[in-house]
C-alpha cells in the first residue's frame, strides 16, 4: 500500500509541476511593449510668427518657453532650435512637453521636437516650424530665409538645358516684395540673376556641372534674409 501511495503521490506532483511550469510558446515580458511613438504636434511659439511673449534676460537675450502637446508612448523629448541667421543649432533634452530656452532677440529660428522613449530605436520628429524671437522696438521685421523647393539640396537632375529654380519664402509682416538670385558654379554663388516677385526663375545649365544658388528675400520697408547655399547636379 505505501508503495501505491507514494506513485500516485508522485503522479500528482508531476501534473502540479507542469500546470506551473511555462512552455515554450508562452508569452515572454518584453521591453517598451506600449506601441509605436507618435511624434508630436507643436503648439508654441506658432509657425511663420513674432514671438513676444519671451522674458527679457537682458538687451540682447530673452527666455522662450516652447509647447507641444505630448506625445504617444514617449518618456522624453529632444528640442532642436536653429538660428536661421547662423545656422547654429542648439539640441536640448525635455522631461515633460515644454521647455524654457534662451535665444537671442530680433532673430529668426527654427524648430521642432523628435520622441524617445527608454528600450525603443523610433525617434519620431515633429514638423519644423519657424518664427520671429521679438526684438525691442522692432515694428518690422526681415523675411524668413527662403527654403528650396525645386531642385532640393544635393539633387541630381536628368541632363536638361533649362532648369526651374523654385523657392519658398515666409515673413512675418507679410510685405515681401522681391527676391534677387545668387547662381553658378562657384561654391559661393556671387552672379545675381536680377530680382523678380515670382517665386522662381529659369536658369541655364549644362550637363555634368554642379550648380550653386541662393535666395536674398527683400520686403518693402528694405529688411533682407540670406537663404542658405543650395546645389544640385546635372547628369
Amino acid at each position: 500500500m505505501k508503495s501505491v501511495f507514494k506513485k500516485v503521490i508522485t503522479v500528482i506532483g508531476l501534473v502540479a509541476l507542469a500546470s506551473c511550469s511555462g512552455g515554450k510558446d508562452d508569452p515572454i515580458d518584453k521591453p517598451n511593449e506600449g506601441g509605436d511613438l507618435g511624434s508630436v504636434n507643436l503648439v508654441f511659439p506658432e509657425n511663420n510668427s513674432e514671438c513676444t511673449e519671451g522674458e527679457s534676460v537682458n538687451d540682447i537675450e530673452s527666455t522662450v518657453t516652447f509647447m507641444w502637446e505630448e506625445g504617444t508612448n514617449v518618456d522624453s523629448y529632444e528640442v532642436t532650435i536653429r538660428n536661421l541667421n547662423t545656422n547654429n543649432i542648439n539640441t536640448v533634452n525635455a522631461s515633460t512637453n515644454e521647455k524654457a530656452i534662451s535665444l537671442m532677440k530680433n532673430t529668426p529660428y527654427e524648430w521642432y521636437v523628435v520622441s524617445k522613449a527608454a528600450g525603443s530605436d523610433q525617434s519620431p520628429s515633429s514638423a519644423k516650424w519657424k518664427f520671429y524671437n521679438a526684438g525691442t522696438g522692432v515694428e518690422n521685421y526681415a523675411p524668413f530665409p527662403a527654403a528650396a523647393v525645386n531642385p532640393t539640396r544635393g539633387q541630381t537632375i536628368s541632363s536638361s538645358s533649362t532648369v526651374m529654380l523654385e523657392w519658398l519664402a515666409t515673413d512675418v509682416d507679410n510685405d515681401i516684395a522681391t527676391y534677387e538670385v545668387l547662381f553658378g558654379t562657384a561654391a559661393q554663388p556671387t552672379v545675381s540673376l536680377g530680382t523678380t516677385t515670382q517665386s522662381s526663375i529659369s536658369v541655364t545649365v549644362s550637363a555634368g556641372q554642379t550648380y550653386y544658388w541662393l535666395v536674398k528675400t527683400i520686403d518693402i520697408g528694405g529688411n533682407s534674409s540670406k537663404s542658405e547655399v543650395f546645389d544640385f547636379k546635372v547628369q
